[in-house]
């Protein structure tokens, strides 16, 4: 309980310090993952919180790409000009945006976790009109509109499940008695609708692209690598009152399917990217659908793959938009002779679409062997297709952007070394999961 309370209030004290905030916010994140071993190796009984080895994953990687993030920021959000908000402001709502994650990941009751995901929201908008541009003030108002809708019907959500319940302690719940009524039905379909806004099912997607294309770059991290997990993670505790597994899978397959072809036509590898979050979220979702075992460390390989590997791609993406000025794909020509993005990139693009030996891809089989478990072969080969067709289109752009055409960017200094370690954790995730496989499974 206590060291719960201290990963929370940490950042906040950090955010005292408020003319010295970007050097406290750092040491602030860094203390955090000592405080993480700590909550790891106490595990404490149920109570007003609850961290099992499946939330303390999740922590893991908001924590990690917290404080990734929060590095390249230094150079990144320093070099803006005519920002919208103030560079120690920025830092300040990065410190709330990362407790209200947090929040959500911890607590053990479906109204607190609500609060948590709106509260993501507020910080999150507000982080997007960085670099006050007419465009990412558009996006701004599409996020509030969208996921705000979505979070109503996630609380409508919520309120099903106490009616259902009494009760809305996440322990008490999942480890009582299965119930089979038209409110619990109801209350796991509406949630898929208003929790799924924020994860980026389709259709109720759409202010996905925008949002991340238009956030600055280590904001766009937070967003794709680890704002989208944390909202699946809800969703999925919402899941496990009773798993609806045809509707979930359909609803992940359909999604990924639709990001396969949105990816065959983007111009913007910034919104190529975030259409790439929405394709990975959904194959993690049907992984924690199939509700299997192997589904369930597919999905948390993936992700935690995906997430260093994601954050590495719109690092990498950032000192391009500053090299360049330009975000269109067609502009962007010869960045092999600029050689740490280039690699960065690279490697990243790899880590997103499953390339092995990544964790993305080890992540990806074992979802779709769950699949074939519960025997949905239509899904299989749906997602299978999908995959490809993501997969070949990313990574065309990517190798046209790097090796066709020669350059005279200049590195810019804005920061090539983060998203390299980014893209090296993210092999790294693969490299130890094929070490430790067999006692995994």
């Amino acid at each position: 309980m206590i060291i719960n309370i201290l990963i929370l209030i940490i950042p906040l004290i950090a955010s005292i310090f408020y003319k010295n905030i970007k050097n406290s916010s750092v040491i602030a994140s860094i203390i955090e993952l000592f405080l993480l071993l700590f909550l790891y190796f106490n595990e404490g009984s149920p109570g007003f919180f609850f961290v099992d080895n499946v939330s303390f994953i999740f922590i893991l990687m908001v924590d990690s790409i917290y404080l990734l993030s929060l590095l390249y920021s230094r150079k990144y959000v320093h070099s803006i000009k005519n920002r919208g908000i103030s560079e120690n402001f920025y830092y300040l709502l990065m410190n709330f945006f990362y407790v209200s994650m947090v929040f959500a990941l911890m607590v053990n009751n479906y109204g607190f976790m609500w609060v948590g995901i709106e509260t993501t929201t507020i910080s999150s908008a507000l982080l997007l009109i960085t670099e006050k541009s007419d465009t990412s003030l558009e996006a701004t108002w599409r996020y509030i509109i969208i996921v705000s809708a979505g979070v109503t019907f996630a609380f409508i959500s919520v309120i099903l499940i106490y009616y259902s319940f009494h009760t809305l302690t996440v322990t008490a719940i999942i480890y009582s008695k299965v119930k089979d009524t038209i409110a619990i039905r109801l209350a796991i379909g509406i949630a898929l609708v208003g929790f799924g806004t924020k994860v980026g099912v389709f259709p109720v997607h759409t202010w996905l692209p925008d949002a991340h294309s238009e956030a600055p770059s280590p904001v766009s991290a937070m967003f794709s690598g680890v704002l989208l997990p944390v909202a699946l993670y809800v969703l999925y505790r919402i899941y496990e009152i009773f798993p609806l597994k045809e509707l979930f899978v359909w609803a992940g397959t359909v999604s990924v399917l639709f990001a396969a072809i949105f990816l065959g036509y983007q111009k913007n590898f910034k919104r190529m990217f975030a259409y790439s979050t929405m394709e990975n979220m959904n194959i993690a979702l049907i992984g924690l659908s199939t509700f299997t075992y192997l589904g369930l460390i597919g999905s948390l390989l993936l992700l935690l793959s995906h997430s260093f590997g994601k954050a590495g791609a719109f690092y990498s993406s950032g000192n391009i938009y500053k090299m360049s000025d330009t975000k269109n794909i067609a502009d962007i020509k010869g960045l092999i002779n600029n050689k740490m993005s280039s690699v960065s990139l690279l490697l990243s693009s790899f880590a997103v679409t499953g390339t092995p030996p990544y964790g993305t891809f080890f992540g990806e089989f074992l979802i779709l062997y769950s699949v074939l478990q519960i025997h949905f072969y239509a899904q299989f080969i749906i997602i299978v297709l999908s995959l490809f067709l993501a997969f070949v289109s990313i990574n065309f752009n990517v190798t046209k952007m790097i090796f066709k055409g020669k350059s005279d960017y200049s590195e810019n200094n804005v920061g090539t070394l983060i998203p390299l370690i980014a893209a090296i954790i993210s092999i790294a995730v693969g490299v130890v999961f094929l070490v430790v496989y067999n006692e995994i499974l």
